[in-house]
């Protein structure tokens, strides 16, 4: 049983078998409570031949660096989060430069979508859940253990976070 109310009459719900798998449901009037996961849009930012990356405040992986990235709100396309993050997160405006990876796990709630980025205006500035942000020159991204405790999430964004910066990583990237 579940400790969630119903959002359209207030009744406990419940789990029931539907398409295949256990779904939260109404007993009372069938509302069912799809689990979706939450799309994430994430800058990887090119600022005065450098890489921006800023030190993650707050959960997941907090004290990580990783490029700009937050929740896409509604009424804003998936670009236009990512650009807004930028400017929030690290005080620059960006603009994309092409799809540089689509990225979700079963056991992850979200979804990112990465973009190559490059700088257009503003000077990196910390802002936002960021408590730093540096700039890194190729071949100096910081090298940054796999969290060891934590949720899968961390461990997934930690893989999202070194795939995205694989190309810095190298002095000839």
């Amino acid at each position: 049983m579940s400790a969630r109310h119903c959002s359209q009459c207030g009744t406990r719900m419940a789990y029931a078998g539907i398409g295949g798998r256990q779904r939260e449901q109404c007993p009372a009037c069938g509302f069912i409570a799809w689990r979706n996961p939450a799309p994430v849009g994430m800058a990887v930012i090119e600022h005065e031949r450098q890489l921006v990356l800023i030190l993650r405040r707050d959960p997941p992986l907090a004290g990580y660096w990783a490029p700009p990235a937050g929740y896409v709100e509604s009424g804003e396309s998936v670009p236009e989060a990512v650009q807004r993050e930028a400017r929030e997160e690290c005080g620059l405006e960006i603009a994309l430069d092409g799809l540089s990876g689509v990225y979700s796990q079963a056991d992850v709630d979200v979804l990112i979508v990465a973009y190559r980025a490059h700088s257009t205006g503003g000077r990196p500035l910390a802002g936002d859940d960021a408590a730093e942000v540096a700039l890194f020159d190729r071949g100096r991204v910081p090298l940054q253990p796999s969290p060891t405790a934590g949720s899968a999430t961390d461990r997934w964004l930690h893989q999202v976070i070194l795939d995205v910066t694989a190309p810095w990583r190298t002095a000839g990237g």
